[in-house]
């Protein structure tokens, strides 16, 4: 920039520069109590604050302007370095990025109504020149202050998180969690509600042209922001767009939650998977925080159990899968179980309408659900019954029927 473009500026009949020079002091003071009225959280600071640090932001905030006013030049880099460090501490004690932002176009607003009243009619022309010059201090100042807010911001979410990050692994390793809880600013509650989730893909990961690095992680945001809206003490997660394990703070004891506690949990998933734009499955444990190693083991084994057989969406708890999660143990029995359905390897058709008869509980509802004659579920029955010499229409036949299904689908995922 070439200076002294601005020091020929005149209002009222005397040099810009000039006059807002000599009532600085007073005019500093006018911002102040402006932006304290006009913005509640700044009314909030400590007295000592406002006529100390925050004065004196003002008042180099002034001096700056003036400078442009006066030179025709922008901010050098140590007075932006300035506002940058005074926007850092505002982020350290919590002010929002657009309330401080706020009020440094209040500060220029109160400079510009001193101002214009006494502008002259051949004056014009430089009042429009310095509104020009004005925006281009803004220009300039405003991604300098938000630059600084960011990336202090940045800095404490990076530090929380890796605070979080070391309380949720000792949690999960079942090592003493209370001194990085601590360090944390966190208090461990009385139970987690251990979720382990899979995440489906949402629609945008999966159109031609669009990245899905870049949708899944949108998709993990929206997930982790709903999540942590709806839980009102602390989430810890680890988490990827595919799924992962969370942490989940209840204040009521593992062994004393109620229906409700579960039905509301429900009700959370489904608006973290409708605010996701994703299904998302969950097995859930609820555990004191020393037996969330455990917890979170049982969570994993009853989500993959219900994934395995073919539940959908939704949260499962160990009491919703019991005889499949049974089943699902290792050892001859399981193995046994699942040969007696060998005979139907490679015969997609005839697993396929097994399953659904089982589920649907009869051979009109399978017939409408495989869009096909009700005489054809028939034909497909008996032949499943006469391959394996198990008969899916004989009640004494389905529990087994229903175990070799569940065993078939556990050796699948192992």
């Amino acid at each position: 920039m070439t200076s002294d473009k601005g020091s020929g500026f005149r209002i009222g009949g005397r040099p810009l520069a000039e006059r807002l020079t000599e009532v600085l002091p007073s005019l500093a003071k006018t911002v102040l109590a402006e932006i304290v009225s006009r913005i509640p959280e700044y009314g909030l600071l400590p007295a000592e604050e406002l006529s100390g640090d925050i004065t004196q932001v003002i008042e180099q905030n002034l001096r700056s302007f003036i400078d442009t006013l006066r030179t025709g030049s922008t901010p050098a880099r140590e007075e932006l370095d300035f506002l940058r460090e005074s926007a850092a501490r505002r982020a350290e004690e919590g002010i929002p990025l657009d309330v401080v932002l706020t009020a440094y176009h209040i500060g220029i607003q109160v400079v510009w109504a001193s101002l214009t009243p006494d502008a002259r009619p051949e004056e014009v022309a430089d009042v429009l020149a310095v509104n020009a010059l004005t925006l281009r201090y803004l220009e300039v100042v405003t991604p300098a202050v938000g630059a600084g807010y960011l990336d202090e911001r940045q800095t404490m979410f990076d530090d929380e998180r890796s605070a979080r990050h070391t309380v949720l692994s000792a949690l999960l390793d079942g090592e003493p969690a209370e001194v990085a809880a601590g360090q944390a600013g966190l208090r461990l509650p009385p139970c987690y509600l251990v979720l382990a989730a899979s995440v489906g893909a949402h629609p945008d990961e999966e159109i031609d042209g669009v990245d899905p690095l870049v949708a899944g992680r949108r998709k993990l945001r929206r997930l982790r922001v709903e999540l942590e809206r709806q839980i009102r003490g602390t989430v810890l997660t680890s988490l990827t767009p595919e799924g992962g394990i969370a942490l989940l703070s209840h204040e009521t004891p593992a062994g004393e939650l109620s229906t409700r506690d579960w039905a509301r949990l429900e009700r959370v998933l489904v608006d973290v998977a409708r605010t996701a734009g994703a299904e998302v499955t969950a097995g859930v444990a609820a555990a004191k925080p020393s037996e969330v190693p455990d917890a979170a083991k049982l969570a994993q084994d009853v989500l993959a159990v219900a994934i395995g057989a073919g539940r959908p969406p939704g949260l499962y708890r160990l009491d919703d899968v019991l005889l499949e999660y049974q089943l699902s143990r290792p050892g001859p029995a399981l193995d046994r179980l699942a040969s007696r359905l060998a005979p139907l390897d490679g015969n997609e058709e005839l697993l396929l309408t097994l399953e659904t008869f089982l589920r649907r509980g009869g051979r009109r509802q399978t017939a409408a659900a495989l869009h096909v004659h009700p005489n054809t579920v028939d034909y497909r029955l008996r032949r499943i019954a006469d391959l394996t010499g198990l008969d899916p229409t004989r009640l004494e036949h389905v529990a087994l029927v229903s175990a070799a299904l569940a065993a078939r689908a556990t050796r699948g995922r192992s």
